[in-house]
């Protein structure tokens, strides 16, 4: 099997994909670089997902691209609309024709005598195998599984005589109109399948254990509008609306933190006034601090109007058990469904389920602590992509790719072959980098797939975009944790980095080549 050779071999390509593709290529002219992507298009979830109304749960002044304005005035975006704009900042900026559709990366083994990773990929069209030789490695497949949902198993199942559907693999020629539908979830996708459905549906039930804060946003940002109207140029208008939402993120963000009660009383009362004075705000009241899981933003309230219309409706209890036509509640309440939808949640994946080695040693990642968020501590010459999960995804994204970006130019400015992060065992907690943010369903299961949060700085994930902005954008690259050194050919064997996380690689760091 012959084997292809290039400077930058990036995992995915979707939102993640495309901005660590084209900074990769930006700042380092003339270096190789290429995309494999597993499905036939890019966008990644926003090719996946297909179910009604799907959309963005951030502003797209901050899920868009730094270096890519948005240019339509609308706060949230439709799926399709996202995917194209992916799409064409791909094509745009040389991505796409770099991109290698209909591939599956298997495993990827790093030698420290070669300074190079060996990446095995299947061609499922085809069947056969491809190699892949590639300086450094991006991990930019996000953290869900593609393949299998979270989907718990209920009660009488096997008894429903009606349609069962998740929302991940949503059916192409399924129609609800006329249908009596309930949408199990309370989360991002099941607030918006509830308005989405309604017009069509006979009528819609949101079925939830326990209530999410809801905030309900302008349909279209109101500034933006008139600076479309002023015809000021689009990547000016699109930096101010950036600069403001990040800013308004961080700033809610912080101040649910430090002030819950009084965060929770103003969510609540603007529920109030968009769902009216006969709302039952049971519906509507966690029994959580606000950001203790994400907050679900609806455009336009659209799922007060559809509450208000009568098209649709809220059951807050507990499932006994399906039956023939419908669900039987905990209360005795019968709901009669035609489809049912499990918006359950997603399933915990890093890497695609991609094998990852160092001289041929398995990694355990969960043992692991990220490098400013960025390097997995003891594997070299590899950025693992991971999203904020109080604010935009592409926020972090953005910043990865560009600090992956300036890594990559210095490490061929000083003729440094490997790039490792060393850290100690007081550097990792017991938590994974996302418990201690969320306590959401897949941020739980996220704990026994994702790397350890850090102790203390660089190690630490903090979720904060200023604070990382500063740390990834503009730091030095020359830090004591991060080891360059030369492959060596008489290395067969590697480095201890990898044998065990923390303690054998801080006995070798005084051996670094680092640059002065």
């Amino acid at each position: 099997m012959e084997q292809q050779h290039v400077d930058v071999l990036v995992i995915g390509a979707g939102i993640s994909g495309i901005s660590a593709a084209r900074h990769a290529l930006r700042d380092n002219p003339g270096a190789s670089v290429v995309v494999l992507e597993r499905r036939a298009r890019v966008g990644g979830t926003w090719d996946l997902f297909r179910y009604p109304g799907i959309r963005s749960d951030s502003d797209m002044s901050t899920f868009g691209f730094g270096f890519r304005p948005w240019r339509d005035a609308r706060i949230l975006a439709g799926g399709a609309a996202i995917r194209q704009y992916v799409e064409d900042a791909a094509a745009d900026d040389g991505v796409l024709e770099r991109t290698r559709f209909g591939r599956r990366a298997i495993s990827a083994d790093f030698s420290h005598a070669t300074g190079r990773w060996t990446v095995e990929v299947e061609d499922e069209g085809s069947g056969e195998r491809e190699s892949y030789s590639a300086g450094y490695l991006i991990g930019a497949t996000g953290y869900y599984d593609y393949d299998e949902p979270y989907r718990p198993q209920f009660p009488g199942e096997a008894d429903y005589q009606g349609t069962l559907v998740h929302p991940q693999h949503w059916p192409e020629e399924l129609d609800h109109t006329g249908k009596r539908v309930v949408v199990i979830g309370s989360g991002a996708t099941a607030i918006t399948l509830l308005p989405a459905m309604a017009d069509e549906a006979e009528h819609v039930t949101m079925l939830q254990r326990s209530p999410t804060y809801v905030l309900a946003l302008p349909e279209v940002d109101p500034v933006t509008s008139v600076l479309q109207k002023l015809r000021a140029p689009a990547a000016l208008t699109y930096k101010i609306a950036r600069a403001r939402n990040i800013a308004l993120q961080r700033g809610s963000y912080a101040f649910c933190r430090k002030y819950p009660r009084i965060a929770r009383k103003v969510l609540l009362g603007l529920v109030r006034a968009q769902a009216g004075k006969g709302v039952d705000m049971r519906h509507f009241s966690p029994n959580y601090k606000p950001w203790d899981q994400r907050l679900c933003v609806v455009p336009g309230g659209d799922l007060f109007k559809v509450l208000k219309r009568g098209k649709a409706s809220i059951a807050t209890d507990h499932i006994d058990t399906f039956t023939a036509d419908g669900i039987r509640l905990k209360s005795g309440e019968e709901l009669k469904a035609d489809i049912v939808v499990t918006a359950t949640g997603l399933s915990v994946r890093l890497m695609g389920g991609m094998e990852l080695t160092v001289d041929g040693r398995p990694v355990d990642v969960t043992n692991r602590v990220l490098y400013k968020a960025v390097l997995l501590e003891g594997v070299p010459n590899m950025s693992l992509v991971i999203g904020y999960t109080n604010a935009s995804w592409t926020l972090k994204a953005d910043l990865a790719a560009e600090y992956t970006a300036r890594l990559l130019a210095y490490m061929r400015r000083h003729g440094h072959d490997i790039a490792t992060p060393v850290a100690s065992d007081g550097d990792r907690s017991e938590f994974s980098v996302m418990g201690e943010a969320l306590t959401s369903g897949y941020i739980a299961r996220a704990d026994k797939v994702m790397p350890r949060q850090g102790t203390r700085d660089p190690w630490r994930l903090w979720n904060n975009y200023y604070r990382d902005r500063a740390m990834l954008r503009h730091a030095s690259i020359d830090d004591s944790p991060l080891r360059f050194d030369k492959a060596d050919p008489a290395d067969q064997a590697g480095t201890d980095t990898t044998d065990q996380a923390g303690t054998d690689a801080t006995a070798d760091a005084g051996e670094s080549t680092r640059a002065a």
